[in-house]
């Protein structure tokens, strides 16, 4: 990689696990108590839109409670200070990176601080709880849901996260499990672009076979490292 490559980045719920925010599946497949088919599929939220709509309700209120750690930290110094392109992509729905002071920055699975419209298809920022059937600013549709992509939906600007993949010198992914599709997929677009591949995580991911290097250990360790690395480079 030339002193100002392209590097694309993949984050996942372990960047954000040593801040106190839960990684998506815990025991058992549950999503901090529930069924992922519960709360996170259109299906759920057409039929307990109330149960729904609570559930990232408590997730957005968390977030008050919460503040970035070591990883998000140094991927925002990465990203200040990198003179060539960079594109982080995340998983999370936290805002974590952004409170960091990450600029270069996509959320592919939306945001809980966001709301859409069902019915225009707007999104703006949202801080507070978001009822159902909330009354949407640009078209005064009762259709406020949250800003997140469900199972089963596509995930947001995937044509900028191909077109990154596709220029990258090297691709990074971190905290991520490797098990869910499309971003399972990423290592091996970039792979096939040329790119160097390097897998952060606590530990061996379902795709760790197509990195060309995985470390392991804690995302607060590994990232800072990695970053004072390529930066001294």
């Amino acid at each position: 990689m030339s002193t100002a490559g392209t590097i694309v980045i993949l984050t996942g719920a372990g960047v954000s696990a040593e801040s106190g925010i839960a990684t998506f599946r815990g025991p058992g497949g549950l999503w901090e108590g529930h069924r992922v088919e519960d709360v996170c599929t259109p299906a759920a939220l057409a039929r307990d839109a109330a149960l729904v709509h609570r559930f990232y309700d408590l997730r957005r209120a968390a977030l008050d409670t919460v503040t970035p750690n070591a990883a998000h930290d140094a991927l925002a110094r990465l990203d200040a200070a990198w003179p060539g392109e960079l594109l982080i992509v995340t998983q999370n729905v936290d805002d974590l990176h952004e409170r960091a002071g990450a600029r270069r920055l996509l959320h592919v699975h939306g945001e809980l601080r966001s709301a859409l419209c069902a019915a225009c298809g707007s999104r703006r920022a949202w801080h507070d709880a978001l009822p159902p059937a909330t009354i949407c600013p640009a078209c005064a549709a009762p259709a406020l849901r949250p800003d997140i992509v469900f199972f089963g939906e596509i995930p947001y600007e995937m044509e900028r996260v191909e077109a990154a993949l596709a220029r990258a010198d090297l691709f990074v992914s971190i905290g991520t499990s490797g098990a869910v599709y499309p971003a399972a997929g990423f290592v091996r677009a970039a792979a096939a672009a040329g790119a160097a591949t390097l897998e952060l995580n606590l530990e061996r991911s379902a795709g760790s076979a197509w990195f060309d290097e995985t470390r392991l250990g804690p995302a607060g360790v590994l990232v800072p490292a990695w970053v004072d690395a390529v930066l001294a480079r």
